[in-house]
């Protein structure tokens, strides 16, 4: 008998499935994001050189403080601006969006969209 996929076996065959169509390089990285309960990370990465160029979280000293919460989508917005304006910085302008199998929608959205804003292109 066959054992029902869980939501993470899903999610883990979708991102297996997208990763083998985009991969970063160091004109144009990819955005990797990342939704814990309590927490959400993004980062961009040179897959070619296997690098982490820019990385932000709500976890940051940046943000660590300002926050009235790390959940919700204010946080994940805060978190895309402060990588929108940590790229700028470090020269990137343009990325390759990838969102992990996760659904486009809420903290993922509010990122995107605020990276956006910020000034990256995708």
């Amino acid at each position: 008998m066959l054992k029902k996929p869980t939501r993470k076996t899903m999610r883990a065959k979708r991102r297996r499935r997208v990763r083998n169509k985009i991969s970063g390089t160091a004109e144009r990285p990819r955005l990797n994001v990342f939704r814990s309960l309590t927490n959400i990370y993004a980062q961009l990465v040179d897959d070619d050189r296997g690098v982490t160029l820019v990385a932000a979280s709500t976890l940051a000293p940046e943000l660590k403080g300002k926050l009235d919460s790390s959940k919700g989508t204010a946080a994940a917005e805060a978190t895309g601006r402060l990588l929108a304006e940590k790229a700028i910085k470090a020269g990137i302008k343009q990325v390759v969006f990838d969102r992990a199998g996760y659904v486009y929608h809420g903290r993922v959205k509010a990122l995107a969209e605020a990276a956006r804003a910020g000034g990256l292109e995708f």
